[in-house]
């Protein structure tokens, strides 16, 4: 298998030849982690519970982190999920690279559709599937919506959204959502949202692809299915909690799959899991964070606050010339869009991971104005 090199390994080859200004400390906006200390109460969770190491792990998730996880979904959408409609993963990475492996291996031709650009699991995945890949491609004049082409989705097999979107910030309506599941059951593809942010809302909150099938009259979820992760809303990366969630048919026989994967959270990660998700007040503390990183954004890059993420999207021109120069001569790093993107998708943007506490969000931001001020 051919696989791309990632987005920060290029990174690192870009920049290597340089030598950064030491007037200024050395920053990075270049990776979607949370900078901010994970809430007190699920560490003390994990501390507590450090005492279950010595008992494996059943890979469809312990009761108290599945319960935790179905309680979210009742809270934060309003859905009533069976158990059987939800399975805990090792994060969100691990689903996306080997849920399409599954689901594809049967296919003689397989053919999987993705935005563009794109977190770059959804191509390795698509790599490692054989999959043909058909790109949804974002730009500005689509308002970074993903088109429809029912030509091609109509040779689809999975068909990966992923709203609030990674890395343009655009975020779909509950009625676009709705679209898509109609096609996806018009089609009879796999319709997949990879819903990593989407409480990372700055104002109203935002629906999942499981309240738009619903909506569309799809209350069994036939075909649709979400993915989220505790890592963004609960600033624990390290925690490695996701889980997927939707059609039970699908789930049934990609749990038996994931039996022989491997990929089982230890319990002590799934009780402080558990506590994470079934608790909403921690992730509202959050979330202003990022809203008041946005609106320093917009006070020194005049940008439009987004409606969800903790990315920007920025227009610089030339993106890796630009990428270079602030690094040479603001110690700062950001990461190139045409990295996150293929067939010319991504050029002329870089993008910004506003994860650090307010002080240094400004510090680093009035270094990109700084540089911007340069090429205008």
């Amino acid at each position: 298998m051919q696989f791309e090199t990632y987005p920060f390994e290029k990174l690192t080859n870009l920049l290597s030849d340089i030598k950064p200004s030491e007037e200024h400390r050395p920053l990075s906006l270049t990776i979607g982690e949370p900078q901010f200390d994970t809430p007190k109460f699920i560490q003390d969770a994990l501390r507590e519970s450090t005492h279950l190491l010595n008992k494996y792990p059943k890979s469809s998730g312990e009761s108290e982190l599945r319960e935790g996880m179905l309680r979210y979904l009742h809270n934060r959408f309003g859905l009533e999920l069976k158990d059987s409609q939800i399975i805990p993963t090792f994060g969100t990475r691990e689903v996306l690279f080997n849920f399409p492996q599954f689901l594809l291996h049967d296919s003689e031709a397989p053919v999987m559709v993705h935005p563009n650009p794109f977190y770059q699991i959804y191509e390795g995945a698509a790599t490692a599937s054989r999959a043909e890949t058909i790109y949804l491609d974002l730009s500005e004049e689509n308002g970074f919506m993903p088109a429809i082409d029912e030509e091609a989705l109509g040779r689809a097999h999975l068909v990966i959204l992923n709203t609030p979107n990674n890395p343009t910030s655009s975020t779909m309506t509950k009625e676009q959502m709705v679209e898509w599941v109609r096609l996806a059951l018009k089609h009879d593809f796999v319709l997949l949202n990879d819903e990593c942010y989407i409480d990372l809302y700055m104002n109203e909150p935002i629906p999942s692809i499981l309240d738009a099938s619903i909506e569309a009259g799809n209350p069994e979820f036939r075909n649709v299915l979400t993915i989220n992760s505790i890592s963004k809303r609960s600033s624990a990366p390290g925690l490695r909690s996701g889980f997927i969630a939707g059609d039970a048919d699908i789930l049934r026989e990609y749990m038996i799959y994931r039996t022989y994967v491997g990929c089982a959270s230890p319990l002590p990660l799934q009780h402080a899991a558990a506590v994470a998700w079934a608790d909403q007040d921690h992730v509202d503390v959050f979330r202003e964070k990022y809203r008041r990183n946005f609106e320093i954004a917009r006070e020194i890059l005049g940008i439009e606050m987004p409606e969800a993420t903790f990315y920007i999207w920025l227009q610089v021109g030339d993106e890796l010339e630009f990428t270079r120069e602030l690094y040479r001569r603001y110690n700062l790093k950001v990461l190139p869009g045409s990295y996150l993107g293929r067939e010319g998708a991504g050029k002329g943007y870089v993008r910004l991971a506003l994860v650090y506490e307010e002080k240094l969000t400004r510090e680093a931001l009035n270094r990109v104005k700084a540089m911007m001020d340069t090429i205008n």
